[in-house]
């Protein structure tokens, strides 16, 4: 028989933040309520229960782990649950829409960015490696790599001072020091070892170690150390051209078909790697060997992984972002995806803050604030690139960063985060 609009049904309203609460009784709703209705539901009932709630909170509702994006009852049939019994209905305080902060313009595609609380380095198609700070202000842009620059990292988010690694077409990978006191930035070791150009790198947890992958398919282990002696094949110091230092790998890691496009470190041992011959391998850095294979359908074009729910984002050759559980042992390793995209999906990066947020890039110049909760909308659309985003950041909590091939840098602040 078709329900009528005026149908009811029993909800109970929940929610971990104590601060909202209200009373745990029963309610009756229309079975089409939608969140926004549910949302006025919730701020009367804290104005009753509360006298001295003032302002309008905005909420968003779980029911059996998902966000409400649909009516209620379209909801619970997606789910296969009888509307003749009491749902709990979940609700959080809603995560605020980023707000455009700075916009960076560059001399030709931006291909990479790591963000740390002061300062944004990004690599560039033009050869260069810059660092701007938060504010939007260019610190240096410098130019020893004779190729495009594909990938760039701090060695150390929390102390700058470490320096940084930039990696090329050029074959080589560069480790940079940074004397911020005194301004001074400049190449401390060249890397060399790779055949082909070099799309990816990652750097350890522990800074000590760093990984790069790239059109001759193979992954390089390296040291970020000048000065550790690692038995054979030892580290070389050859004394080159205005006395940098040049390092060969620690080890070459063996078994993609095609480049590796993104690196990831899940812990100082394990290295993640995605690569266009459709597979996500995880190595262990000391035995040099392979644990575990991911095979796709699609060439894998980014991936993320995230400490908080030991989970990798990847995404690929088609619209889709995919979450993979590479301990599962419940059927397919894929437990969620993630479509809104209307292109491919370049890049990935998950919050370091909230195990349930992460952003995307695409070809289809959108850049996506995603809640894991979520998977077939989006939390926000964040505006701003006129070409295809190559490269998205959210290394700092305050700041969604992405970058492409409109040669700009777009800095979002989050608001989900005290400043």
């Amino acid at each position: 028989m078709q329900k009528t609009n005026e149908s009811q049904l029993q909800i109970r309203l929940i929610t971990k933040q104590e601060q909202y609460a209200v009373p745990d009784v029963p309610l009756s709703v229309p079975q089409i309520i939608e969140s926004k209705s549910l949302n006025d539901v919730v701020n009367q009932l804290l104005k009753e229960s509360n006298s001295d709630f003032l302002k309008p909170r905005d909420f968003d509702f779980l029911v059996f782990g998902q966000l409400l994006r649909v009516p209620l009852l379209e909801h619970l049939q997606e789910h296969n649950v009888s509307t003749e019994a009491t749902v709990d209905v979940e609700y959080i305080e809603r995560t605020p829409a980023p707000e455009p902060e700075d916009s960076l313009l560059h001399d030709d595609w931006v291909s990479s960015i790591h963000t740390t609380e002061k300062c944004i380095l990004t690599g560039s198609y033009d050869y260069s490696v810059s660092i701007w700070t938060t504010h939007g202000t260019i610190v240096t842009s410098l130019k020893e790599h004779k190729n495009i620059v594909k990938a760039v990292s701090w060695l150390d988010e929390t102390d700058i001072s470490k320096g940084f690694v930039s990696v090329s077409h050029d074959l080589t990978g560069i480790l940079w020091a940074w004397e911020s006191d005194a301004d001074k930035v400049f190449p401390r070791a060249v890397l060399r070892g790779h055949e082909r150009g070099i799309d990816s790198v990652g750097v350890s947890p522990n800074s000590l170690r760093l990984a790069s992958g790239g059109w001759d398919t193979n992954l390089k282990l390296w040291s970020t150390s000048l000065d550790e002696e690692i038995g054979e094949p030892a580290q070389k110091r050859i004394k080159g051209v205005n006395s940098v230092a040049t390092q060969t790998p620690l080890n070459t890691l063996k078994g993609h078909k095609e480049t590796i496009s993104s690196i990831n470190w899940v812990d100082n041992y394990v290295v993640c790697t995605a690569s266009m011959d459709h597979t996500i391998k995880f190595w262990d850095a000391e035995l040099c060997g392979i644990k575990t294979e991911i095979v796709g359908q699609k060439a894998y074009l980014g991936s993320s992984w995230s400490p908080l729910s030991n989970t990798l984002l990847a995404t690929s050759a088609d619209r889709h972002i995919r979450q993979y559980d590479p301990r599962s042992t419940e059927g397919t390793l894929c437990k969620t995806t993630f479509t809104s995209h209307t292109s491919w999906v370049s890049s990935v990066a998950w919050s370091r803050y909230d195990e349930h947020l992460f952003m995307s890039g695409g070809y289809d110049s959108n850049v996506k604030l995603w809640d894991t909760r979520s998977p077939k909308a989006p939390l926000y659309n964040l505006q701003g690139h006129q070409g295809q985003v190559l490269a998205v950041d959210w290394s700092h909590k305050k700041y969604l960063v992405s970058g492409g091939s409109d040669n700009c840098v777009h800095i979002f602040k989050n608001k989900s985060v005290n400043q």
